[in-house]
């Protein structure tokens, strides 16, 4: 027996048909294979190009910090030796005006500084006795001030150790 010619035909379609859904779903298989693994690539690339930025960012943020870090310090430092500076200055000052002071009083010496802050009393005091004057009064409305009596005490205080000066 002889197969027939229509069924070997219709096998050999069928087969040529399971042949190429063969075909086809290897090809769609390996390009969906490709395609994912493209994608795949693609996605590492993006994350390994993201870390990158976020690392060059952070380089870039702590290189700013350093130098502002550094800026302060340096600001802070010059700031230290100028008030440093300052101060010296001053104390240098005080210490000169000091020095100065102490030779001008050892210059004019004790009887002469008691001499002159006896003057202005005394000088009132003769002042009144050559105007000849009883009573003097000077008022500001609401504070009387007696000079006579004022003067009188002076006569009487200054009239003893004016010989000895």
């Amino acid at each position: 027996m002889k197969p027939k010619p229509k069924k070997a035909r219709k096998g050999l379609l069928t087969l040529q048909a399971q042949s190429a859904a063969v075909e086809s779903t290897g090809q769609a298989t390996a390009e969906a294979k490709a395609r994912a693994e493209a994608a795949k690539i693609e996605g590492e690339a993006g994350v390994k190009q993201a870390e990158m930025k976020a690392q060059a960012a952070k380089v870039r943020a702590e290189t700013s910090l350093k130098i502002m870090k550094s800026e302060q310090e340096t600001e802070l430092a010059y700031k230290k030796a100028k008030f440093a500076l300052e101060i010296k200055k001053a104390q240098d000052l005080s210490e000169i005006e000091a020095l100065k002071f102490k030779k001008i009083i050892d210059a004019v010496g004790p009887q002469t500084l008691q001499k002159i802050s006896r003057a202005g009393p005394e000088m009132q005091v003769k002042l009144l006795a050559s105007l000849g004057l009883q009573s003097f009064m000077i008022t500001d409305g609401s504070h009387p001030i007696n000079l006579f009596n004022t003067a009188q005490g002076l006569i009487g205080s200054s009239g003893h150790g004016h010989g000895t000066n």
